[in-house]
């Protein structure tokens, strides 16, 4: 039986603010990937999000983003050091981990958000730095990366325990990566189109761009944004499709203590 971890990311609302529906969310996902300040959240949001997650059983994981609260961490910001990228992770990690510990639970895993994630699909220097962040706090927590990408790589040299995620929302190039969102189709919005994805993602490992191509990867997490229109309704198609395919939905830190 195959087994993958579905994850969403959550807390990105911002004082009276909402962003999606964690609540919802949390019903459906194993883990959960939580804003820890910068691009999204604030300490109450972050400290409810871990609570809710204590509640029913699911991961939590920091997902931190460039300082950007106003452009939601999807600009990339100029003319930061390698060591104000590095700092800025640690610093990210560095909260939740507070947070949760005054909740009773434990950060388990890692995966960056939005423009600072995007450049870690080609940035060798920029996901060095942030490989040496994580390693720095945590070297034992999970880090959740798409494959075929720099920042698996960096992930690899610096030892950590890399794990590879898909998107069941998003398209692919032909390189591995990530459609601009800029671009027609690159958000998938039908539920059912998504979960057929998805399908075809676990029985194949595999990904297909949308020119066709397959590029063979492992499968360990797939995603489904949690800030975009219909998201609880697409992960509950996705999770309905996977178990009646025979696919074991569990966390990654029961996957692979």
């Amino acid at each position: 039986m195959s087994v993958v971890d579905l994850n969403s990311d959550m807390g990105e609302g911002f004082g009276p603010y909402k962003m999606g529906d964690d609540e919802a969310m949390l019903n459906i996902v194993t883990s959960a990937n939580i804003a820890c300040g910068f691009h999204a959240g604030d300490p109450d949001i972050m400290r409810t999000t871990v609570e809710s997650a204590l509640v029913r059983g699911v991961d939590v994981g920091a997902h931190p983003g460039f300082d950007d609260i106003w452009g939601f961490g999807r600009r990339t910001i100029v003319g930061d050091s390698l060591k104000t990228i590095e700092n800025l992770i640690a610093y990210q990690i560095g909260a939740l981990q507070a947070i949760a510990h005054t909740a009773g639970y434990k950060v388990t895993h890692f995966k960056t958000h939005g423009a600072l994630g995007n450049l870690m699909f080609k940035d060798q220097s920029i996901s060095e730095a942030i490989a040496r962040a994580v390693k720095s706090v945590d070297r034992d927590l999970l880090y959740v990366i798409p494959p075929n990408t720099e920042g698996e790589r960096a992930g690899e040299r610096a030892g950590l325990h890399v794990l590879r995620e898909v998107f069941a929302d998003r398209s692919y190039t032909d390189e591995g990566h990530l459609v601009s969102r800029s671009l027609e189709g690159a958000v998938i919005h039908n539920p059912a189109q998504a979960t057929q994805r998805v399908l075809r993602m676990v029985e194949d490992q595999c990904i297909t761009s949308q020119s066709g191509k397959r590029i063979p990867v492992p499968v360990d997490s797939i995603c489904v944004h949690g800030d975009t229109a219909g998201a609880v309704s697409m992960a509950s198609e996705v999770r309905r499709g996977l178990v009646a395919a025979g696919v074991m939905i569990q966390s990654l830190s029961k996957t692979f203590k």
